[in-house]
C-alpha cells in the first residue's frame, strides 16, 4: 500500500525527491505519513482538501480489501 501511495504522490508533485512516506503501527492501525516539500503541499492537498480526501478514499478502499485499517496523514515539514 505504501508503494501505491508513493506512486500517486510522486505523480502530483514537481520535486519527486522530496517525497517521504513513513509507515507506523499504532493500536492495530497502519499510519502512512506523507511529507512533501512546502511548495508541493498545495498540490497534494488540493482545493478544500479534495485531492487529499480522494487519496485517503482510494487507500482506504484498498486496505478494506486486504482486511487492514490504514490512515493517511499529510505532515508539514
Amino acid at each position: 500500500m505504501k508503494e501505491i501511495l508513493e506512486i500517486i504522490v510522486k505523480n502530483l508533485v514537481e520535486d519527486e525527491n522530496s517525497v517521504s512516506i513513513t509507515e507506523k503501527e499504532e493500536n492495530g492501525t497502519t499510519v502512512l505519513e506523507v511529507k512533501v516539500s512546502d511548495k508541493d503541499m498545495g498540490k497534494v492537498i488540493g482545493r478544500q482538501g479534495r485531492i487529499a480526501k480522494s487519496i485517503r478514499t482510494l487507500i482506504k478502499s484498498i486496505s478494506v480489501k486486504e482486511h487492514k485499517k490504514v490512515v493517511v496523514e499529510f505532515l508539514d515539514n
